[in-house]
């Protein structure tokens, strides 16, 4: 059995495990805001390939401005941020998400439930092939007077972790973050405690991938995009290795399971999507400022997203990876090099391509966003390549994270309602 809530402008339906996540955030931001009187340690860190059992090995809170950024965006408040940032002199071209958090941060630092985000007692950046996030590190590194530590994580050029790769990088976590950590908190590494962080994120990331690959199922029991959004919230953030999350993943493992069993499409914003006309695999993140009105851009056409590279971009569990405690420092270092967002072109081609076949999708398409070099880059390269080995259509639609500026829905309900009538007429018996 589920629970539901009435949708709200800005939300969508909730079941039982959405409000279990909404309530293990609401407590992590108390205990930010709480921290100066408490003396708990904070870190801001990043998402992608972020060590967050080893940071809950030290009682050190994370805080991630990825995240921060999109919630800004969600709750109206990025256009102000963004205006800020740019009368200081940082480009139209930048990074939105950089954008946005520094608009925040001078302006009073109020993160996502209103209350104010403590500074940082480190500094904490694991390098994962976005180069903003190294620039994005300086300039916060400007604005507080706390240690930092940067792990360097090689690029996956030749699509294989190597066993020099993993030692260059379990070396770093010794001699570098390791100390760093240690000087912080004033704590001692405990190995003990991390392998108990690690099992924990492997038994979550095993509900999440049988949840994932459940749209494979037709119809398809959740959406692998915008739905996806909401299912990897606690397992990319501040919640992996936590008791917390292995108990959100087993309450939506099973929510899924019943939605199965009933034979029932995806919750969307507007309710249960009653019929799923198309299945699609969707490469680049999502809009954040019109996230809802997006969303209902593929309800009303009865699209389903069956698998997303956006829902990979904090791990790519599905291709077997685990957080393994019998290899505590190994395991976070191939974590941290199968990173999507550390994955060559080849490798993203494959992936996107498995993805199409394996999700039986009649179609692949690409959210490109100018300002994140992570994703853009090649996407047209990948949009042909991925056309021609799958043998089915790509579409092409343009957006950005956090800047409403750049969200024409006129333009993009145009090319979506484009796209799906040509996917309707390549199939068998559809109009000439």
């Amino acid at each position: 059995m589920t629970t539901r809530q009435t949708a709200t402008p800005v939300d969508v339906q909730k079941d039982a495990s959405q409000v279990r996540q909404k309530a293990m955030i609401a407590r992590h931001f108390d205990r930010l805001a709480a921290a100066p009187d408490t003396g708990e340690k904070t870190v801001y860190t990043f998402v992608p390939g972020n060590l967050t059992e080893l940071l809950l090995s030290f009682d050190i809170l994370p805080v991630l401005p990825e995240i921060n950024a999109l919630q800004s965006a969600m709750r109206g408040k990025s256009a102000e941020y963004i205006s800020v940032a740019e009368k200081l002199g940082h480009s139209e071209d930048v990074c939105t998400y950089v954008k946005s958090d520094i608009g925040m941060l001078k302006s009073g630092n109020i993160g996502p439930t209103g209350q104010r985000l403590p500074n940082p007692d480190v500094l904490l950046l694991s390098y994962t092939g976005c180069f903003t996030f190294m620039k994005w590190f300086e300039l916060l590194r400007e604005e507080y007077d706390c240690p930092v530590a940067m792990l360097h994580v090689p690029y996956q050029a030749d699509g294989r972790v190597t066993e020099s790769m993993r030692r260059y990088v379990v070396d770093q976590l010794r001699q570098k973050v390791i100390p760093v950590l240690e000087q912080a908190t004033g704590r001692a590494y405990d190995e003990d405690r991390l392998r108990e962080c690690l099992a924990r994120s492997a038994e979550a990331e095993d509900d999440l991938v049988w949840v994932l690959q459940s749209a494979r199922h037709t119809p398809s029991p959740i959406d692998a995009y915008f739905g996806a959004v909401y299912y990897v919230g606690p397992i990319f953030s501040s919640f992996r290795g936590t008791p917390d999350a292995v108990a959100y993943y087993r309450e939506l493992r099973a929510e899924i399971a019943e939605r199965i069993r009933l034979g029932q499409g995806p919750v969307t914003p507007d309710g249960d999507l009653e019929t799923e006309r198309f299945r699609i695999v969707v490469e680049g993140p999502p809009n954040w400022t019109s996230f809802r009105q997006f969303w209902k851009m593929f309800v009303d056409e009865g699209a389903v997203a069956v698998a997303s590279t956006y829902a990979k971009v904090g791990g790519v569990y599905d291709t077997g990876f685990r957080h393994d405690p019998s290899h505590p420092l190994e395991s976070l270092a191939d974590y941290c090099l199968g990173c999507y967002t550390n994955l060559s072109l080849p490798s993203r081609i494959d992936l996107l391509t498995r993805y199409v076949k394996e999700y039986s999708a009649d179609g692949f398409l690409i959210n490109s966003v100018k300002s994140c070099n992570s994703f853009s880059a090649g996407q047209l390269h990948i949009l042909r390549e991925v056309e021609a080995r799958s043998g089915r259509p790509g579409g092409f639609i343009e957006s950005d994270l956090v800047d409403p500026r750049y969200f024409s829905a006129a333009n993009i309900k145009n090319r979506l309602e484009s796209y799906f009538q040509m996917l309707e007429q390549k199939r068998p018996g559809g109009a000439a």
